[in-house]
């Protein structure tokens, strides 16, 4: 199933339209997966010890950054199978700062953090690529908010395109690498 409509303002509450909109249209399937190995290259130039820098004091690391998109990515899509599946019951918040906190991101290397991207984002394939035409359009409440699959879909590319500038913007331009 080959799914190119972006999602409309009733499908998400208008916070998340901050990553909805960063995706450009066309099949979402083939953006995840473009969006895959364009993390991934994008992960593979950064060394184990840049992966320990903030741009900013109080801002998170490399590998910080990198645990809270797999994190994320999870959530969206735990969210979205969720609601695919026809479960009506709201699904609670996510409070990314308290998840941060908790993950001990800075105890990993880097490479594991990319091969559990790479691993999560294939389990993130598997489930769209096989999730039946009437799933996408089906509904569910999450912190508080409304979402469809199909918004979801696109909250998870937009949220890694998100993060994925800010490292290059402000990790990686300033240092030239």
């Amino acid at each position: 199933m080959i799914i190119t409509n972006l999602p409309d303002r009733t499908e998400a509450a208008e916070y998340y339209f901050t990553y909805i909109d960063k995706v450009p249209g066309g099949d979402i399937i083939g953006i995840l997966e473009t969006q895959q190995a364009q993390t991934l290259a994008l992960l593979g130039g950064i060394s184990e010890e840049k992966s320990m820098s903030r741009y900013a004091p109080d801002k998170w690391t490399i590998r910080q950054v990198l645990n809270h998109i797999n994190d994320a990515e999870r959530l969206f899509v735990s969210r979205a199978l969720w609601f695919a599946r026809g479960f009506d019951s709201p699904l609670p918040g996510f409070d990314q700062d308290i998840a941060v906190a908790s993950a001990a991101a800075d105890a990993r290397t880097l490479s594991r953090h990319v091969e559990e991207f790479h691993t999560i984002r294939a389990a993130t394939l598997s489930l769209f690529i096989n999730l039946p035409a009437e799933a996408w359009s089906r509904k569910g409440i999450a912190s508080g908010n409304p979402f469809t699959v199909r918004a979801l879909a696109y909250i998870t590319a937009g949220h890694v395109t998100h993060h994925t500038r800010i490292i290059e913007e402000r990790y990686l331009m300033e240092n030239g690498e």
